[in-house]
């Protein structure tokens, strides 16, 4: 039996609730939160018997194996290190910190503790994307050469999630003051995860540009100053001398939530799509390069963010991403952003 603690009871630790709730031989034992009314409904709501309202209490009473941390960005560093403390494993939301210090401190933290350490990349969960990492892996495009990557989203351009202009779980992600990256730290991470990790390469020189859109009257809604980015392109180098370019955004009309990827070697290239909650790879490899043919590439189903993390605490499977990967992640975030006020210029990672 693996004992979970669950640390946060917003949106997205429901999601963690239910997925690992479904997993046999995992029991969900406490929930934290300092908010005495919403931890009470998330633990009534997914049958939790203990509730904590700091993590300093939960680690006093001690009864848990592991915990996954669905905390804002900026609590997951001071509410992970105690954790790795106590020699608890961890399953950390992305980003892993708000800046490559503390992601490197975490991933540190995490080796020395000897414990499962692992971040949600949740796209790694996307079975196209884990066919086409295998086939680049396997030689089956020959050496990388290039790549187009996007995320695409479009919820500042339509309400298909709500009203962006008057809810505070969104309005939150455009002001700098609350926390917010922007479209760079929100889904940025994503997507340069996305493109290196089905390349089988680290970057090792990026270069971005960052824009902020007039959205409101003098640029502000109440008390959210509208000033983090709302669209973002990146020129990537990768560790081979490949060139590729990332794009983030929330202005993409027509596409809600959409990843692409075009991957090139000198032996054939790959399609990676994730479209509407629908996976799909295209390939086109010799003897079809000379006429461009593309075929559909299957691609089965794999584990869970959540299934592997258990199995990983079992010894029965791989800690992959690990901390160690969102520090790396993190470290280019960083270098990205630096870059863009730096003109656009590249810089090494």
């Amino acid at each position: 039996m693996v004992r979970l603690l669950v640390i946060g009871t917003g949106g997205m630790a429901a999601n963690h609730a239910r997925a690992f709730a479904g997993i046999p031989g995992v029991e969900l034992v406490g929930g934290v939160d300092p908010r005495p009314e919403p931890l009470a409904a998330f633990n009534a709501e997914h049958g939790i018997a203990r509730g904590f309202a700091s993590l300093d209490e939960a680690l006093a009473w001690g009864a848990f194996d592991a915990a996954t941390n669905v905390t804002p960005d900026a609590a997951h560093y001071p509410t992970t290190m105690p954790l790795l403390a106590a020699g608890k494993h961890v399953l950390c939301e992305k980003p892993l910190a708000t800046n490559a210090a503390d992601a490197a401190a975490m991933a540190e933290a995490a080796a020395r503790a000897g414990v499962v350490n692992m971040v949600n990349l949740s796209y790694r969960d996307v079975p196209a994307l884990q066919k086409a990492a295998a086939m680049v892996r396997a030689g089956e495009i020959g050496a990388v050469r290039h790549f187009e990557a996007s995320y695409l989203q479009s919820w500042l351009t339509q309400p298909g999630w709500g009203d962006w202009r008057t809810d505070p779980k969104w309005l939150w992600r455009v002001s700098t003051a609350h926390g917010s990256k922007g479209v760079l730290g929100d889904v940025g991470i994503h997507i340069l995860d996305f493109a290196t990790y089905i390349a089988g390469q680290d970057a090792a020189q990026v270069s971005c540009l960052l824009k902020t859109f007039d959205k409101a009257p003098g640029g502000r809604i109440g008390d959210y100053v509208l000033d983090a980015n709302d669209s973002a392109t990146m020129q990537i180098v990768l560790e081979n001398g490949a060139l590729g370019t990332v794009a983030a955004t929330r202005f993409a009309s027509g596409h809600l939530n959409d990843l692409r990827l075009r991957i090139y070697g000198d032996r054939g290239g790959l399609e990676v799509c994730f479209e509407n909650r629908v996976s799909r790879l295209r390939a086109c490899l010799s003897p079809d390069l000379e006429i461009a043919a593309w075929h559909e590439v299957d691609c089965p189903p794999v584990p869970t963010i959540y299934q592997r993390f258990v199995a990983a605490i079992r010894g029965e499977g791989a800690v992959d991403p690990d901390f160690a990967r969102g520090a790396a992640l993190q470290r280019l975030l960083d270098r990205a952003e630096e870059s863009s006020v730096g003109a656009g210029l590249g810089l090494a990672v």
